[in-house]
């Protein structure tokens, strides 16, 4: 798993076969790989569920530390960025899955919410999260909270990735002002006004 996630993260999983794992990891044939996760597609979904169980438990740390039980949009939008942020901080496996792995929820064709939830992502801790969401947004309409949310939820995602592929990166103050710039950057997609034209194309959507 470490060897699939090093090479994903220096040549994108579209260049990386079974056999250059298996060289990577040192094993001498192929049938080691297809033993333990039966073809590439299972050792993939095997990353991702260890990698999201680490994420579940970090955060489920921090919704344990919060000192109220409804927090304010700036600490509940800390609880969707700080988990793998101080995971990739700590962790130089946990980095290297960011990179291999971080750019993925922008290229579905879905829901990019759908397909974290669908690989594992959000977990018991990420539905507390949601449901800390929607009470602290009365302001939105379910469709218009869900499309804020996928935006929130790729915005996220592609700037852990970014981070991932800088120099000296979820290291020193430059990537203190990251995290916190983020966060500053999703506490504004969901707290902003609903503007006369979202609500009326929302609403015409509704109708049709």
């Amino acid at each position: 798993m470490q060897a699939a996630e090093q090479l994903i993260a220096e040549r994108g999983i579209e260049n990386v076969s079974i056999r250059d794992i298996v060289g990577a990891a040192n094993q001498k044939n192929e049938s080691v790989l297809q033993y333990h996760f039966k073809n590439l597609t299972g050792l993939i979904e095997a990353i991702l569920l260890t990698r999201s169980k680490q994420t579940h438990a970090k955060r489920a740390e921090l919704i344990e530390a919060l000192p109220n039980e409804q927090p304010s949009i700036q600490e509940i939008c800390m609880l969707m960025v700080q988990p793998s942020f101080q995971l990739a901080c700590e962790n130089a496996g946990y980095r290297c899955y960011v990179k291999a792995f971080g750019h993925e929820l922008v290229l579905t064709d879905a829901s990019p919410t759908e397909l974290a939830v669908s690989q594992g992502g959000g977990g018991q801790s990420g539905k507390q999260v949601g449901v800390m969401l929607k009470k602290a947004l009365p302001h939105l309409t379910s469709e218009i909270y869900q499309r804020r949310l996928d935006a929130a939820v790729t915005l996220c995602s592609t700037s852990m990735y970014h981070q991932a592929r800088q120099k000296n990166a979820f290291s020193g103050d430059q990537a203190e002002l990251f995290l916190h710039s983020l966060i500053d950057a999703v506490v504004g997609i969901f707290s902003a006004a609903v503007s006369p034209q979202t609500q009326a194309l929302a609403d015409k959507l509704k109708q049709s």
